[in-house]
């Protein structure tokens, strides 16, 4: 089993806390693991079997533990009369809503769509009452289709703890192997992080394990949440356009016309909009905001989108791999994110006269601005610098910046790390990755 370290020290640093622990994330990214580990350490620490309850409510032996009521009295009686008891509930999603019996004669039936808040009772009910229960201490995951991070926001408020995890990271997947970082690197591009793919013995198994995700798992969540029965087919273009479109800025209006264009099918932007914040709220991608670097402020409706697994996203391009630029820059946001940096695209207007000496606007984009506690960065992401026209094209920005903040060029190559004569930082991006973004200042 790999370790997922980062998040076992966040469950261990709030254990009986008062507080829920609620692990969100994409489907198939180690949720359950990473319970099992958690489970097996507390043991080690002398907590004996009998304080100890973990329930998988996706499997038919926890059907009667569907109806909220009887889970939170099972589970008040398993720990009524002990110490301290540790609570997993996992696929928590498998709980129904229910109509309040006390409105209904008693009666447990199952809510509708669209059932008023105040008249219904929910995971949320459970995991709430549970976790105010002196001698519980509330561990939770759920499914991507019911166990959103938006939800938790929503309904848990400052109420829980929310402990969002992603596949593996590209230092969690080297820690696993070890070796040659370049070839690791080549691979993770390929293949990314979805913890079973990586464990899959075989290049084929792997590409066949993240293909057929989407459409038996992600796409079926999604229609299951949203009741879009006959929308698979949409779901699916607007995930190749998505794919095919990473680190490029997007908006809805734009997606909604390469979509026409592509597909010579009429889609409005409403439509689009909709899709975007299904694969959002489903961990499947990422938006990156743009952001004045001078103005010090969120811009416009146009952003970058990533996906949380680069594998996922060569799935859907059928591991063409051609797109290795952006492919990189994917991989470069998701650890700056892993990492605890905030990253956004970094943009800014600069004025210049032209032989009329009349007064030119350039727009200026920046991959990524990011920042973590007082550290900040400017990080251009390209394959290599060996033309001089792409040396240029990708550090005028950072000359027109003109400014403190640490300007850093990523390439896809193992060199040395070194600075340029401007002082921008160049480095290759097995360094960057490993080293350079971790480092505390």
């Amino acid at each position: 089993m790999i370790e997922r370290k980062k998040y076992f020290e966040r469950l261990k640093e709030n254990r009986e806390n008062g507080y829920p622990k609620i692990i969100t994330g994409i489907r198939r990214c180690g949720k359950s693991s990473l319970f099992t580990l958690y489970i097996q350490y507390l043991k080690e620490e002398g907590i004996p079997d009998d304080r100890i309850l973990s329930l998988r409510l996706d499997d038919d032996t926890a059907i009667n533990l569907r109806n909220p009521i009887a889970l939170g009295n099972y589970v008040r009686a398993f720990a009524k009369g002990k110490e301290m008891t540790y609570v997993f509930l996992d696929e928590i999603q498998k709980v129904s809503t229910i109509l309040n019996p006390a409105f209904h004669d008693g009666k447990i039936l199952l809510a509708k769509k669209g059932e008023t808040e105040e008249g219904t009772i929910s995971f949320v009910d459970v995991v709430l009452g549970l976790s105010r229960e002196e001698n519980i201490d509330l561990y939770v995951t759920g499914s991507n289709s019911h166990m959103l991070s938006s939800d938790v926001r929503t309904e848990f408020r400052d109420k829980a703890v929310e402990i969002p995890m992603t596949p593996l990271s590209f230092e969690e997947y080297y820690r696993y192997f070890g070796g040659d970082r370049e070839t690791r690197l080549t691979s993770y591009l390929i293949f990314g992080g979805m913890p079973k793919a990586v464990l899959e013995t075989n290049d084929v198994a792997r590409r066949n394990y993240l293909k057929g995700l989407f459409n038996t798992t992600y796409f079926s969540d999604i229609i299951e949440r949203n009741g879009w029965r006959n929308e698979m087919r949409n779901l699916d273009e607007c995930a190749d356009i998505l794919a095919s479109s990473i680190g490029s800025l997007l908006n809805v209006s734009r997606l909604a016309n390469t979509w026409k264009s592509d597909r010579r099918d009429d889609v409005s932007s409403y439509t689009v909009d909709k899709y975007l914040r299904a694969f959002e709220d489903s961990f499947l991608v990422r938006e990156a905001k743009r952001y004045d670097v001078k103005g010090r402020k969120e811009i416009g409706a146009s952003r970058k989108y990533y996906f949380t697994d680069i594998g996922l996203r060569n799935a859907r391009v059928d591991f063409a791999y051609e797109d290795k630029g952006p492919v990189l820059e994917n991989a470069v946001y998701n650890e700056l994110l892993y990492q605890g940096y905030q990253v956004r695209v970094g943009s800014f207007d600069s004025y210049s006269k032209n032989e009329e000496n009349i007064t030119k606007r350039t727009t200026n984009e920046i991959d990524f601005y990011a920042t973590r506690g007082v550290r900040k960065l400017y990080i251009q992401v390209c394959l290599d610098v060996d033309k001089k026209e792409t040396w240029e094209r990708e550090i005028e920005p950072y000359i027109r910046l003109n400014d403190s903040i640490e300007k850093v060029l990523i390439v896809r190559k193992d060199i040395p790390t070194s600075r340029d004569y401007h002082d921008f930082l160049v480095m290759g991006a097995s360094e960057f990755l490993l080293d350079y973004i971790s480092k505390d200042i």
